[in-house]
């Protein structure tokens, strides 16, 4: 781009002030030149970008990666990680409780046990990338899950754990940067090492360390300002401030003596700082924007608590006391017990539905049914106990409402799943409805939030039949969002329902992901400003 320079351009005070500054020096960081001029680092980049316009000054910009240790990488650099704790265990003995490097050979393998003992809840790490790593195998003895080294000594260390030892020894520095240690640096301490990992290999190290939470990165603008050879020309043909105030700030006593004063002149076209106002959460506004969608159709939203008992949870859905969905493994129970709030006949006629069907050309699901079971409370594991206790104090049609919620599973945390999420629940209960009625809602639904291609495919729940999942077609191929279908008689009839129940249940992490452009659910919840301060860009409406 040729830029215009002008011979004797029209200059203010401070910028007068700012060429003057580069007389022992062409280029300076802005916060020098902010100390120089006795200004701020946003009066130095908005002088330095009209200058630039002007010919006379330059800025420079570099991206830059930074890296910070987390406190759980922090202690692992100061120790070691738990697959090398790990796998020290297995090849030594440590039966002396002295130093494990002074012990002797393990003659056999080391019981999941003895290590899940040694090392607490870092064990499960542990085991995971003892495995990843193939610095061991699983096996059993007698019945017992056992770990089998696959090396003969301890190996060497890897990438990962240079960079680990390397940051941390940048970071506890004097000198060391309160916002991280850049790329660069980090390089040039590794290089020092001459460790003949590759340039690939150490990608692949810092990209697993950021995956495992050890580590985390942002990326930062450095700006650097120089001045052209015009403006060093205009500095050496002698520049002067002069005494004359400039006035860069009007009042009510300037206004009325404006005359023969010297005002210090605007340019609209100027760059300016960008400014991050206050806005609500990416995921904050799609929860709103899907409760204007089903709102605008009539929908009302209704609330319930987050915790429930077992009977609204599980058995007015008429989900089977021994289905597995109700064990300790799936479900969050708070070990205690209280009288079910739901009227004697309504226990009675769901507990007649569980034993032999009730009054309907049902079997039920045979056995005894036993109340105490449907005492039990627990966290919610799905919205569905909020929509169902609420049919069953509404029972004349028409009704539509629809719940979000937080719910709770004892989910293995990854990618894609948390023990705690958030779900949206509705149903339609009215004379007439249809399953064509439910494709229709859901599929309007879906198209409001961005997603033109939705398909249904049959899918099984034990209180709906038929039933559909509900799929939607991305760049990735086509992702599961929910599932739906109609109440089954057995869930309708015992709480007083004589019409047709339309219900789904909609994931909204996953759905939030997609919009976001997440490949990690655990990203929506994290602190990373910089994120939050772009990705409502791609919320928004």
């Amino acid at each position: 781009m040729v830029v215009k320079v002008y011979p004797d351009p029209e200059l203010t005070v401070a910028e007068k002030r700012f060429l003057l500054a580069f007389r022992d020096k062409r280029e300076y960081a802005p916060q020098v030149l902010a100390e120089l001029t006795g200004t701020n680092e946003d009066a130095v980049m908005q002088t330095a970008f009209i200058l630039a316009q002007k010919g006379l000054c330059v800025v420079n910009e570099r991206r830059r990666v930074y890296y910070q240790l987390t406190p759980e990488g922090a202690e692992y650099a100061a120790d070691a990680l738990p697959e090398r704790k790990a796998i020290r265990l297995i090849l030594h003995s440590s039966k002396r409780g002295g130093d494990t490097s002074k012990a002797t050979p393990l003659s056999q393998p080391l019981p999941v046990e003895d290590l899940k003992e040694a090392l607490g809840k870092r064990a499960n790490i542990a085991i995971n990338w003892l495995l990843k790593k193939k610095w061991a195998h699983m096996d059993r003895d007698n019945g017992l899950p056992v770990l089998i080294p696959d090396l003969d000594s301890e190996p060497p260390y890897g990438a990962d754990e240079e960079i680990l030892h390397a940051l941390l020894l940048l970071q506890s520095r004097p000198q060391a940067r309160e916002g991280g240690t850049s790329q660069d640096e980090l390089e040039k301490e590794l290089e020092k090492e001459e460790k003949e990992e590759k340039p690939e290999s150490m990608r692949e190290a810092m990209a697993q360390l950021i995956s495992r939470r050890l580590v985390v990165s942002s990326t930062r603008v450095d700006r650097r300002i120089g001045i052209t050879d015009a403006g060093m020309e205009l500095i050496d043909r002698g520049l002067s401030v002069g005494a004359e105030e400039e006035i860069a700030q009007l009042t009510p006593e300037v206004i009325r003596t404006w005359k023969g004063r010297r005002f210090k002149r605007y340019d609209v076209n100027a760059p300016a700082r960008e400014v991050f106002a206050a806005k609500l959460h990416p995921y904050q506004r799609i929860l709103d924007r899907m409760r204007r969608i089903f709102t605008e159709m009539g929908f009302v939203e209704i609330k319930g608590e987050l915790i429930q008992s077992a009977f609204w949870n599980f058995d007015a859905l008429f989900v089977p006391q021994d289905h597995p969905a109700r064990e300790m493994q799936d479900t969050f129970y708070l070990g205690l017990q209280r009288p079910i709030d739901a009227p004697q006949e309504l226990i009675t006629r769901v507990k007649e539905m569980h034993e032999h069907g009730g009054p309907l050309n049902s079997s039920g699901w045979g056995g005894e049914w036993r109340q105490e079971l449907g005492e039990e409370l627990l966290l919610r594991t799905h919205t569905t106990a909020v929509t169902v206790k609420y049919l069953a104090s509404h029972p004349e049609p028409p009704v539509k409402v629809f719940c979000i919620g937080r719910v709770y599973r004892r989910e293995t945390i990854d990618p894609t799943h948390i023990p705690e999420f958030d779900q949206l629940e509705g149903i339609i209960m009215d004379r007439g409805v249809t399953f064509a009625n439910l494709l229709g809602c859901l599929t309007s639904f879906y198209r409001k939030m961005g997603f033109p291609s939705i398909r249904f495919r049959p899918g099984y729940f034990p209180y709906t039949e038929p039933s559909v999942e509900v799929e939607v077609y991305t760049g990735r191929g086509w992702i599961e969002l929910g599932g739906a279908g109609i109440f089954r008689q057995e869930v309708t009839h015992p709480i007083g329902i004589e019409y047709p129940v339309l219900a789904w249940g909609l994931g909204i992490g996953r759905l939030a992901m997609l919009t976001l452009g997440l490949n990690d659910i655990r990203d929506l919840y994290q602190p990373d400003i910089e994120w939050l301060r772009h990705a409502w860009l791609l919320s928004r409406d």
